[in-house]
């Protein structure tokens, strides 16, 4: 069975654990605000690698699954 999947960006959460704003990591990580603000958002049709690692330097993490994560998308009706 097929079960849909979605890619889930967690920098709104990582930024909370750390007080920190998107403006503080976009200018701490050299990241356009705006376009980082649509990739944690969720808005953005690709994602850059090359963020991905400058938002891993500049948060000191190695674990890239605590910036993205791929969930699965429950059916209408279904839990799971």
């Amino acid at each position: 069975m097929y079960n849909e999947r979605k890619l889930v960006i967690h920098i709104h959460e990582l930024l909370e654990k750390r007080g920190w704003s998107l403006s503080k990591l976009a200018l701490e990580a050299d990241i356009d605000k705006g376009k980082l603000s649509l990739l944690a958002n969720g808005r953005r049709e690709s994602i850059y690698i090359d963020y991905i690692i400058k938002i891993a330097e500049t948060l000191d993490i190695d674990d890239i699954n605590e910036i993205i994560s791929i969930e699965r998308v429950n059916e209408k009706g279904k839990e799971g």
